[in-house]
């Protein structure tokens, strides 16, 4: 494809807790960002929801924010990308485009029941079609949900009235015009969240949304994950401008890593851990607890594949510290108070507060600390708060090894908790191997700008994407096999006490 005329590409990255527009030049470095939180909400417990018509706004705020900040025009961008969190499950009118509900977010566990009826006793039923074990983590059982408790949905429905989507879905919906012709479309990374998608075939599957009750005419068309979908819609800042690339924000942080090849992999740290291994162009089924997932998909191109091991709890935990508890009264009051002190004091935190995912699918664990003594102080429950989310990252890793033979050398990390220093050290002499950062942290907004510049030939292939990637930083282990040894073990029997809870 001919290259777009602008200059820079835009990327919104809609997260758990906030979201934020991102303009990348072709060196892939920011030039303008603005970022907005909102509210999370918990109506009973284990249930999350977001208000959708509130981010949908946000995200108008901060496109035309991240284009004043650089002092640009919508002229001046050749295309838009969208990143999000996954899973997160919001059903729309079609007249109206209003939500019928609160999006219910990826941590929700009010599912548990409906997935333990789906699963009859085979928590995999659905595994070899879609690499995923039945939970409350996907967003098909959520629809399920959604149309067997509120009142009229389902007739609706089966009307034909309504839309569901992933946070992508909906974004693109509004910023295409919405209720004035706007796209109903996912990518192949989001739709191999929703359980609804077969792997193989990169569709859905229509006895799985018959098990489950769903109508095939509330799902989005699945698209791949770098082409041009269409324009940006008239009345907004960047009218025109094409909508070219959709990826899930954990594979999104992967293509912005450049793990363009099997065996590379990235972990995010961010409200939880997502480590992600390319596996090249044929699905990975995993015998440790992990997920299969679609990676990316570039065009025609054939579709990429990887293993995913998803923590549900890591930055979320540092968030509950500052806003339950008042440990801290911000994020980043965290390193200096766990730095107070050498070491955990013997406690561990285990934060399982949504159950525990990978590698162990335990819906019946809840949150524990274990080992308190009146040693410790608030800076040994700081540092376990972090160094759960390095013992979390080592058992995914362990998995990962174990399912796809490769050892891995050297882990690339990114996310908002990389800049914890002390964190980072944890992480490597937890596991014993290099723990590398980026120049630019933000690869989940760099990853939807890359795959939207691709599509409109900003960038021309991969190699752009390798050479782009720039090391900032490199943490080496510096602790003694044997005490990593010993650390682990504590951790794990700290574990096991999460387990029954619920």
């Amino acid at each position: 494809m001919a290259k777009s005329g602008g200059k820079y590409v835009a990327a919104i990255d809609q997260g758990t807790t906030s979201t934020r527009a991102m303009i990348f030049d072709h060196d892939g470095r920011v030039v303008g960002s603005e970022q907005i939180e909102h509210r999370q909400i918990f109506p009973q417990p284990g249930w999350v929801e977001h208000d959708a018509a509130e981010i949908w706004v946000n995200t108008r705020r901060v496109a035309a924010s991240a284009l004043a900040s650089a002092d640009l025009k919508g002229a001046d961008l050749a295309a838009c990308g969208i990143t999000n969190q996954r899973e997160t499950t919001v059903i729309w009118d079609r007249g109206t485009g209003k939500p019928v509900h609160n999006a219910i977010v990826w941590q929700d566990t009010r599912t548990a029941e409906l997935c333990n009826r789906l699963a009859d006793g085979d928590v995999d039923r659905y595994r070899e079609r879609t690499g995923l074990p039945l939970s409350t983590y996907f967003a098909g059982p959520k629809i399920a949900w959604l149309l067997e408790n509120v009142e009229g949905l389902r007739a609706r429905a089966d009307a034909g009235e309504l839309c569901f989507g992933t946070m992508d879905s909906w974004c693109a919906w509004n910023m295409t015009g919405g209720v004035d012709g706007g796209l109903h479309i996912t990518d192949v990374t989001n739709a191999s969240r929703t359980m609804l998608m077969d792997l193989t075939t990169l569709d859905w599957d229509q006895q799985i949304c018959a098990d489950m009750g769903i109508p095939m005419s509330l799902l989005p068309e699945i698209r791949s994950s770098s082409e041009v979908y269409g324009p940006l819609r008239q009345s907004g800042p960047a009218a025109g401008v094409p909508l070219a690339g959709i990826l899930g924000d954990q594979q999104a942080a992967t293509f912005g890593q450049a793990c363009l090849s099997p065996g590379e992999a990235k972990n995010t740290y961010g409200t939880g851990n997502f480590l992600l291994l390319n596996t090249g162009t044929t699905p990975v089924f995993s015998d440790h607890g992990l997920l299969t997932t679609v990676c990316y998909k570039i065009g025609e191109s054939a579709a990429h594949y990887a293993l995913e091991g998803s923590i549900a709890v890591t930055g979320s935990l540092i968030q509950w510290l500052r806003d339950n508890l008042g440990l801290i009264s911000a994020a980043s009051e965290i390193e200096p108070l766990a730095a107070s002190v050498d070491d955990n004091g013997g406690a561990y935190f285990v934060p399982a507060f949504s159950g525990l995912f990978a590698p162990r699918w335990r819906p019946d664990a809840r949150g524990v600390i274990v080992g308190l003594t009146r040693y410790v102080n608030k800076g040994h429950l700081a540092r376990a708060a972090l160094e759960a989310s390095a013992f979390q990252t080592r058992e995914v890793i362990e998995a990962m090894q174990a399912d796809s033979g490769v050892t891995l050398s050297t882990l690339k990390v990114d996310g908002g908790m990389v800049v914890n220093e002390l964190l980072m050290q944890f992480q490597a002499d937890v596991l014993g191997v290099p723990v590398v950062r980026p120049v630019v942290n933000e690869t989940t907004a760099l990853g939807a700008a890359y795959a939207a510049g691709l599509a409109v030939g900003y960038w021309d292939g991969e190699a752009d994407i390798r050479n782009n990637w720039a090391q900032d930083k490199t943490w080496l282990p510096k602790m003694a096999a044997d005490k990593r040894d010993d650390l682990y073990a504590q951790w794990n029997r700290a574990v096991e006490h999460s387990f029954d809870l619920n």
